[in-house]
């Protein structure tokens, strides 16, 4: 941990002056484009209220690093300030060591609430949690709550939601808002301008996906983490869309064939990158490999009607794009809970039928083509290109409807296994539509060009 603050030059102290005035949001982007080094210098300069601020928005780059490079005791101090929910991410990302040297500068109470926070699951609703909420017992009136809220409010990440308890077994019974207490009179008990039902609670161990859901069904500022009965924390809607995100991200990433990035794109290093990429394109080249193998299966066919050549990156692109589209419809439907994986057999039955009539569509398209470039002039099929049009069209039907198919089943399928559906991406299913598609084409073409071109 460095005990000393740099030293600051007056062009450092004149930005820190200017960074000091700006809105908080600002000051973290303009110091992510900075240096390591810069940023430490400035940090030191800025006013510790500011400095505060400053590290209790998520969108703070490297902040575990700004926090190691900080000298001790300010160090300490910082985390003593800020939310327990973000000092708990920040803790999380330092190495053993160093959250070892900055835990023992804490208050013991801080120590033991941050300690609990860490013990909890990556991704969990206590790991995300802030304990820093307002709570107060059931036989307390709406003034001496409000009293209550007006001296805590600044040690507080929210005095929107109220949490009633008993007073004696400090067990959670109702919840409120803040409306409701203007609204009440103050010698009314606090029970009395609550809502007569139970709070919506999670338990410390939901996962991220959960609460966002939640919060949105109930249309919530706050969700109440209980443990037994008993409120440990809140986690807000702010840290959801923060921690939903960064879900988002990983799984976009996924969907596109790679591993998830640790880091932001301009962050990343060369050789993290290429790990990062290289296995799922390799992966993803071993399997298109079986596409030559496919081909090799019918090189007569194909030395006998070297046209059908013409028309396989037509076919095989239909095929990935349908089954792309299907598969991007299901993750997202299956991530909103909109299905679940006994509705596996009624997407089958609604894709089925679709990808039969996008097929046909697309089907149409490729003989109106074939017949276009024909009676123009612009390429000549052949004696036989009327029936080289039927092949195209029904093998686009069944290419079209078979990626449908196969590309809604998929992500049930690696759910039912324990795997993220979003590694069902759209380049794993364009490789399997991609060798599929062509053993279906070239069964059409045996069929319908038997006895004439075959």
């Amino acid at each position: 941990m460095n005990e000393f603050a740099p030293v600051l030059d007056d062009e450092a102290i004149a930005v820190a002056r200017v960074l000091a005035n700006d809105h908080v949001a600002d000051v973290v982007e303009a110091l992510n484009h900075e240096p390591h080094e810069t940023a430490v210098e400035l940090l030191c300069a800025v006013p510790f209220e500011r400095l505060v601020e400053i590290f209790d928005q998520p969108e703070l780059e490297n902040a575990p690093k700004l926090t190691e490079a900080l000298p001790r005791s300010k160090a300490s101090e910082l985390l003593t300030a800020m939310s327990v929910d973000r000092a708990a991410d920040i803790l999380r990302e330092l190495d053993a060591a160093a959250r070892s040297e900055l835990l023992g500068a804490l208050a013991p109470p801080l120590r033991a609430t941050l300690l609990s926070i860490l013990g909890y699951p990556e991704g969990s609703a206590a790991s995300i949690m802030t304990t820093e909420f307002v709570s107060v017992p059931s036989d307390w009136t709406v003034g001496r709550t409000l009293d209550y809220i007006r001296k805590v409010e600044r040690t507080r990440e929210t005095v929107y939601a109220i949490y009633i308890v008993d007073p004696e077994t400090q067990l959670l019974l109702r919840a409120t808002g803040l409306r409701r207490l203007i609204t009440g009179e103050p010698e009314d008990l606090i029970l009395s301008v609550a809502p007569d039902r139970m709070p919506v609670t999670v338990t410390p161990l939901t996962d991220r996906e959960t609460l966002a859901q939640t919060i949105s069904k109930y249309d919530l500022l706050a969700l109440p983490v209980v443990d037994h009965g008993r409120i440990l924390g809140i986690v807000t809607v702010d840290d959801i869309i923060d921690t939903m995100v960064e879900e988002t991200t990983e799984d976009v990433h996924r969907f596109g064939g790679m591993e998830a990035l640790d880091e932001p794109y301009m962050k990343m290093g060369f050789l993290a990158m290429i790990q990062k990429r290289a296995g799922w394109l390799c992966a993803l080249f071993l399997s298109e490999m079986l596409t030559a193998n496919a081909m090799q299966s019918y090189e007569g066919e194909l030395e006998k009607a070297i046209v059908l050549t013409l028309f396989i990156p037509l076919i095989m692109s239909s095929g990935g794009n349908s089954g792309s589209q299907a598969t991007s419809l299901v993750i997202r439907a299956l991530a909103l809970r909109e299905i679940g994986l006994r509705d596996w057999w009624r997407v089958a039955l609604r894709e089925l039928p679709t990808g039969l009539v996008l097929g046909s569509i697309l089907g149409v398209v490729g003989i109106c083509r074939i017949m276009l470039w024909q009676y123009l002039g612009l390429y000549d099929y052949g004696p036989h290109w009327m029936l080289i049009a039927a092949t195209v069209g029904a093998a686009l039907v069944g290419i079209v409807a078979f990626g449908s198919l196969s590309g809604s089943m998929l992500p049930f399928a690696l759910k039912r296994i324990g795997f993220d559906p979003a590694s069902a991406s759209a380049p794993f299913v364009a490789t399997l539509v991609d060798v599929t598609g062509l053993v279906i084409y070239f069964s059409v073409a045996l069929v319908i060009l038997r006895g004439t071109l075959l």
